[in-house]
């Protein structure tokens, strides 16, 4: 696919006409509390937006119960155990290393049943109509088609004309949790290791889609990924510990992929001159609604179905 545009970095750590010792520190905090504050946006972004909710509810109920039955043995069969064995090395703080233990083992076992396969679709929704809600349907037109009369930004998307995937599934994720499971062994440090090691690779995957919705090159993609580094490592490590949490996973993982969208939202206003902000976000989708419809545009939206609340 084509580029959009060449890969512009507006988030250099050193820009400003004071770097010194106490401005860059402080920096590097702000950037890093910016970037753990979106996986907590999206969940008020989402719970804000009633329009999204079918795409959860059409799902919850089967993936939760598999989740509720994956944690109820786990920690009915493997807790005890594993918690007698880190009492030996970790005391009274035991506890704390065996909860995640077995939290990060459901983990593997519910992507590894799950969440390639049936979530991810839903994420690409979740993310494409988001951006939409933002402003931002220049971004997501080109990729799918788009019902212009739709009443939410929901209910405008259509099937995907390229291809369409939030997260590669990718067999190497499920193996590196299983790798660094082994970190909750080590007393004190080794949870927050755990989670911040297996966040910052869950962070680097959170643009993916955006990646591909501009079309990068691998090398557009290295670079936009080494710039935002340390925000990936923290916009991971919140979304990991939202993850880890049982049954609400499924939750986490579609507010998690609208605070994804939310940040995408902002680096690109950031990166463009305000006339082209004025120009992609004049028009609403409301506005769009009254437009005269193109040549080329899909059938007018018709909803067959009851109105979901």
């Amino acid at each position: 696919m084509p580029s959009n545009g060449s890969y512009q970095n507006s988030n250099h750590p050193h820009v400003g006409p004071w770097t010194g010792p106490i401005h860059r520190p402080w920096l590097y905090l702000k950037r890093a509390g910016v970037a753990a504050s979106y996986p907590l946006r999206g969940i008020w972004f989402f719970i804000q937006n009633r329009e999204f909710w079918p795409l959860l509810l059409g799902r919850i109920l089967p993936i939760s119960l598999i989740s509720f039955l994956v944690y109820l043995l786990l920690f009915t069969f493997a807790f005890l155990p594993q918690y007698a064995f880190l009492a030996i090395f970790h005391g009274w703080g035991a506890w704390v290393n065996a909860v995640v233990l077995v939290l990060g083992e459901g983990l593997v076992i519910i992507q590894g049943l799950f969440e390639g396969f049936f979530v991810d679709e839903c994420r690409v929704d979740v993310f494409d109509a988001a951006l939409i809600k933002l402003g931002h349907r220049d971004l997501v037109a080109p990729q799918r088609i788009l019902f212009l009369d739709a009443p939410n930004p929901v209910r405008m998307l259509g099937k995907p004309t390229t291809a369409a995937i939030y997260t590669p599934w990718s067999i190497i994720q499920i193996v590196e949790l299983i790798v660094f499971l082994p970190l909750n062994l080590v007393p004190v440090v080794g949870t927050p290791a755990f989670i911040i090691i297996t966040g910052t690779r869950l962070g680097k995957l959170a643009h993916y889609r955006w990646f591909q919705i501009k079309g990068f090159s691998k090398a557009e993609q290295k670079k936009a990924l080494r710039d935002r580094a340390w925000e990936y490592v923290w916009f991971g490590t919140v979304a990991m510990i939202l993850e880890l949490i049982p049954v609400l996973s499924l939750f986490f993982l579609l507010t998690t992929t609208a605070g994804a969208a939310q940040w995408t939202a902002r680096i690109e206003e950031e990166s463009r001159s305000p006339a082209e902000n004025t120009a992609a976000n004049g028009q609403t989708y409301q506005d769009d609604a009254h437009e005269d419809p193109h040549p080329d545009a899909p059938p007018p939206y018709t909803d067959y179905s009851d109105d979901v609340v």
